[in-house]
């Protein structure tokens, strides 16, 4: 648990606006243990990391043996879908590595409300 495991420090949850993860229990919780939740605004897929991942995966953007993973692509069985999948996540530190820089990133241009 991650409150244990850093029991001296600040800790925020970055979670997107699923019903779950704004249900009472999971705010008691959090207040329980002294964790902020932190919301992302609705509809900002660009904000949440997994989700530009999965972009990624579905896209046609990946080049070589791999880039038909899930684009466009019949799987005869779930086995052979996992695998494909797999096989894509297995490259993402070697040939992908590039490109999920740039498109992983944590740097965002933040606009301020205008007073």
């Amino acid at each position: 648990m991650i409150a244990e495991k850093y029991p001296k420090r600040p800790i925020t949850l970055v979670l997107d606006n699923a019903r779950y993860q704004r249900n009472k229990y999971v705010q008691a919780e959090a207040a329980k243990l002294q964790m902020d939740l932190l919301f992302l605004p609705p509809y900002s897929l660009n904000l949440n990391l997994v989700e530009r991942l999965w972009k990624f995966v579905k896209s046609d953007e990946l080049y070589g043996e791999y880039w038909w993973c899930l684009n466009s692509r019949y799987y005869e069985t779930f086995p052979d879908f996992c695998k494909a999948i797999e096989t894509c996540f297995a490259h993402t530190k070697t040939k992908h590595k590039s490109r999920l820089d740039t498109l992983l990133t944590l740097k965002f241009q933040q606009f301020k409300k205008p007073a």
